[in-house]
């Protein structure tokens, strides 16, 4: 039975730290594990990616795939979600179906850079008319079949064709 007075942690439980800059006797004295001079040697100092000299982890690995300067915001809306807003009455089938309508009945938030239908199965309502930026070739593929019409400026409906 071990009394009150002689309980310790185990051996090495608790190491000591080692006190820098307290005399050459202690190991880490002078410089205090610093090196000399310099930019390093002083307090305050944070180069993130430096590697002395040596190009940075970051910089050697390559670059991927195509990154533009400023890529458009797009409300992306799956035309099976669409048909389900027509088939419960929030959005009118008889209308042209645009940004403005879609923020009306509550399927996008707001409208930022345009609107791009994608998807391709799910959508079944006659005759419905979008006024969108962008579709995908399956979404178009998908109105058209059923005998919807998507009106969208001429360079993105090329682009659209050509997927």
């Amino acid at each position: 039975m071990t009394r009150l007075n002689e309980l310790r942690d185990n051996p090495g439980a608790n190491k000591t730290r080692i006190r820098i800059g307290r005399g050459i006797g202690s190991g880490k004295g002078k410089t205090g594990g610093r090196g000399g001079k310099g930019q390093t040697a002083r307090s305050g100092v944070a180069i993130n990616g430096f590697e002395g000299g040596q190009m940075p982890l970051h910089m050697r690995m390559p670059k991927r795939g195509f990154n533009p300067l400023n890529p458009g915001k797009w409300n992306a809306i799956r035309i099976d979600r669409i048909q389900a807003y027509i088939d419960s009455g929030k959005l009118d089938a008889k209308k042209v179906i645009d940004a403005q309508a879609l923020v009306a009945a509550g399927v996008i938030r707001r409208v930022k850079d345009g609107v791009r239908l994608i998807g391709s199965q799910g959508f079944s309502a006659k005759k419905v008319t979008f006024k969108v930026d962008h579709a995908t070739k399956g979404a178009l593929a998908a109105i058209e079949a059923a005998g919807g019409k998507v009106d969208m400026p001429k360079s993105t409906a090329e682009d659209a064709k050509a997927e």
